[in-house]
């Protein structure tokens, strides 16, 4: 009963210990990305939906020169970035990386040019390497914390007369180095660093102020803890018991799904969902050993755990479908996104795990009676392997976001602008297909344009689609709006407006706009 109330408290600590509400997405950019300006903007603020953290933001100007002279400064859900105020002509770039609160970093590049545009190119992405060095840590990390954890909790309380056993100690040695060595490519990754930044002290710093820091202390007490239960020390069994509950607690305090809303019902989800995985996985290994060394020994054992492995896959059911509905938020994002994707590739060698694991329980234990083990053993192998690609297929979730935390993307947008007119348009989604407009009207001075009436013309020659002519209405927002326009194929279009400005004065602007493929 007291280990029950620790439980508890544990877990309920867990479920208060922050107020984060998802993974980050950018929700607007002012200046739009994409816009074309007469001079440039005192800052620009990029505005997410929630509070983060500024990593690295690098700025380029139009000259193609990168500039250490932007001010930085964050206030909650917005970045501000104070723009040089000798910025030259041309298109600049403002690549940002920025922490969202469950410990992940969150980058892009917003693009405006001043004047004519020129050239200028976002910053080379992420080192390759380091994004392999990331999945092959977390990969080790899942071995220590399942196989390593797992092994030793089976190896104490189910069957202490097993000693010597070699699998859970190597996959606790290969899990404590590689949750220290993630901790520093995580560090690196939030600040956009290369590997060799390493020997540095910043992406230490910059890791360990996250969530993923003291979520990465708890995994390392808890394999140090199944290592001393490994070699017997004293209190064995209460130390294997504190590692298994370590499992739970360090997954249960940073991540996509632990930080995910309602954290009352996550946490506790993905505290359940862990521990019922290293139960389930971490016996593999020993049941092998015991099946081969002795199948008289191992008859009472085996029995045992199918038992209480039947309501332990039915926890783990019933967690990882809480968790799948809260991540997924509606069933087509299971075929629409790569975190649907790799959830279903999971989800089918899942349900071979599972199928094996019945044969196990209704075929190959009863001929395990009979002294026939070499059946048993091979599904128990078998199932061994399944679960390592389980593994590596969860650790790729590190560069997807789940998608209750995708938002619309940022609207194309263009600028054209004369010494009479302004005119800002917004398209989204920016693809071929089903689009909106939203055209804001100004005069040269930056004043808000009255107009009587407002036409869209768009044109797409190089396909043969001649002007198509759509007409604007007056939203209370005083922008002007042309919704649900098809436009079929990705390309250069032309557009034109023209404004009604009196009955006898009409302001028509033109300029092309590239839109993307669907």
């Amino acid at each position: 009963m007291r280990l029950l109330a620790a439980l508890t408290t544990l877990l309920l600590v867990a479920g208060f210990a922050t107020g984060a509400s998802a993974h980050a997405a950018l929700i607007s950019v002012t200046p739009a990305s994409g816009s074309i300006l007469a001079s440039a903007p005192k800052a620009l603020e990029l505005r997410f939906n929630e509070t983060v953290t500024p990593g690295a933001i690098r700025l380029i100007d139009g000259a193609g020169r990168a500039r250490d002279d932007a001010r930085v400064s964050a206030s909650g859900e917005a970045i501000s970035i104070a723009m040089p105020p000798d910025l030259p002509q041309g298109t600049a770039v403002v690549s940002y990386r920025v922490i969202s609160q469950d410990g992940h970093p969150v980058a892009g590049s917003v693009i405006f040019s001043i004047g004519t545009p020129t050239a200028t190119q976002p910053p080379a992405s992420a080192d390759a390497g380091l994004k392999v060095l990331i999945w092959l840590t977390r990969i080790g990390l899942y071995l220590g914390l399942f196989v390593g954890v797992g092994g030793a909790l089976f190896v104490q309380w189910m069957a202490r007369s097993l000693t010597g056993m070699v699998a859970p100690g190597v996959a606790l040695a290969i899990g404590v180095p590689s949750a220290v060595i993630s901790l520093g490519a995580l560090g690196l990754d939030l600040l956009g660093l290369p590997l060799p930044a390493v020997a540095t002290t910043a992406p230490w710093k910059v890791a360990f102020a996250t969530s993923a820091g003291p979520a990465m202390l708890v995994a390392i007490a808890a394999m140090l803890f199944a290592l001393m239960a490994l070699r017997n020390a004293g209190y064995a069994r209460s130390l294997a018991i504190l590692a298994f509950i370590g499992v739970g607690l360090s997954l249960a305090m940073t991540g996509h799904a632990a930080t995910a809303p309602p954290e009352m019902l996550m946490r506790p989800a993905i505290f359940l969902h862990g521990v019922g995985v290293a139960f389930w996985i971490g016996a593999l290994a020993p049941l092998a050993a015991l099946v081969s060394m002795s199948p008289e020994k191992a008859l009472p054992i085996v029995n045992r755990f199918s038992r209480i492995a039947v309501p332990m896959v039915g926890l783990l059911a019933l967690s990882g479908l809480a968790l799948a509905i809260v991540q997924l938020e509606k069933p087509a994002a299971l075929i629409e996104t790569w975190y649907g994707l790799v959830l279903l590739a999971k989800l089918a060698l899942v349900l071979l795990l599972v199928t094996l694991a019945a044969l196990n329980r209704f075929c190959f234990t009863p001929a395990l009676e009979r002294g026939r083990a070499a059946a048993l053993k091979r599904s128990i192998v078998f199932e061994g392997a399944i679960a390592v690609a389980i593994f590596a297929l969860v650790a790729g979730w590190r560069f997807t976001p789940p998608p209750r935390t995708l938002v619309p993307e940022t609207p194309l947008a263009i600028h054209i602008h004369t010494d009479k007119a302004m005119f800002q348009v917004l398209v989204s989604p920016g693809k071929a297909g089903i689009d909106d407009f939203v055209l804001q009207l100004m005069t040269g001075g930056g004043t808000l344009l009255e107009a009587k009436e407002v036409t869209l013309t768009l044109s797409l020659p190089e396909r043969g689609i001649e002007p198509m002519e759509q007409g604007a209405s007056l939203g209370p927002d005083h922008y002007w709006h042309v919704r649900k326009v098809e436009l079929p194929f990705a390309g250069r279009w032309r557009v034109r407006i023209d404004a009604l400005v009196t009955d006898f004065e009409k302001i028509t602007l033109e300029d092309e706009l590239e839109l993307a493929p669907p």
